[in-house]
């Protein structure tokens, strides 16, 4: 390189660029070891996958490995349509060690409130089938708010449980299934908690209390936590084009109700979001972008699951 006043100033640029280049590669790489570290022993509640009846990104087996070389302890399969205590079966075999589980949608697919189906799910190889989500895309609560005009599956009928959701209920008790309130209404989602406590259900959940049709409010989701459940914030897509806001309500509320009642999931596997670790990862970054500690983060993410799932 030349001296003088010109070769100290190309001298000088150059040891800019390089001093920016190693900072962006250092945070790119500290990014890389947050996202390790908040996948390592997670545990996602909510993930979907082929075979399905809409296009998701993995298949049930190669999700279950994604998730095991992520460094994470456990999965639950979701399928609106399907019961997935067979694909838990399968998927545990192609990915050993992992904690696999499914379980089963209460929608028309299946007869609705069906407590037959959900004891049968009981008895598949395995005994994986672990999750029972009350009606989701079938739910009365849905059709309504989606102003559709099509059958649907109740859980109430002025103000009181149907017989079909108590015998429901005392099936999940039963076989100490986990009680997950689906796309119900907010007050139909307390009124099966209130009775999964009375009937004895040690492990409920809130499915992703604030995303519509649910749209639980912070006291709403205070009761159910008083009530025994935890409550579900699904991360999706952090690139979407209303995480912004809707993930610092979701920051606000987790703060208002409290790390020890909350549950993060991603609910991902749709065909073009991202991976579902990768997604929960995300959210988690985003999480503690906000404030909340490894510790708080670890709660929501290994602990509280584990033992929603009855894990050690």
């Amino acid at each position: 390189m030349k001296s003088g006043p010109r070769g100290v100033a190309i001298a000088l640029v150059v040891a800019v660029a390089i001093l920016a280049a190693g900072r962006a590669g250092f945070g790119s790489l500290a990014a890389q070891d947050d996202a390790v570290r908040a996948l390592n022993q997670a545990i996602d509640i909510h993930v979907h996958s082929d075979p399905d009846n809409v296009p998701r990104s993995l298949d049930g087996l190669d999700v279950a490995k994604l998730a095991q070389s992520k460094g994470m302890r456990g999965i639950v399969l979701k399928n609106h349509y399907d019961p997935t205590a067979g694909l838990a079966f399968l998927a545990r075999k192609e990915a050993p060690g992992l904690e696999v589980f499914g379980g089963i949608d209460l929608n028309l697919t299946v007869g609705g409130m069906n407590p037959v189906a959900v004891e049968h799910m009981t008895q598949v190889a395995g005994g994986w089938g672990r999750f029972v989500w009350m009606s989701t895309f079938d739910a009365e609560n849905q059709v309504r708010y989606s102003k559709e005009k099509r059958p649907f599956v109740s859980v109430a009928r002025n103000g009181t449980l149907l017989p079909a959701t108590r015998d429901v209920i005392a099936v999940i008790s039963r076989h100490r299934l986990v009680l997950a309130t689906g796309h119900v209404s907010a007050p139909e989602a307390l009124m099966l908690l209130r009775e999964g406590r009375q009937q004895g259900v040690t492990h409920m959940v809130v499915t992703h209390a604030m995303n519509a049709p649910i749209q639980m409010d912070v006291s709403q989701m205070r009761e159910a936590a008083a009530l025994g459940a935890f409550i579900e914030f699904a991360g999706a897509s952090t690139a979407s084009a209303d995480a912004g806001p809707r993930l610092e309500r979701y920051a606000q509320a987790i703060r208002a109700l409290g790390p020890q009642f909350t549950i993060l999931s991603s609910d991902l596997g749709q065909k073009g979001n991202p991976l579902p670790p990768d997604g929960l990862a995300a959210f988690v970054a985003v999480l503690r972008s906000k404030g909340f500690t490894e510790q708080e983060l670890d709660r929501m993410t290994k602990q509280n699951p584990a033992m929603l799932l009855g894990l050690p």
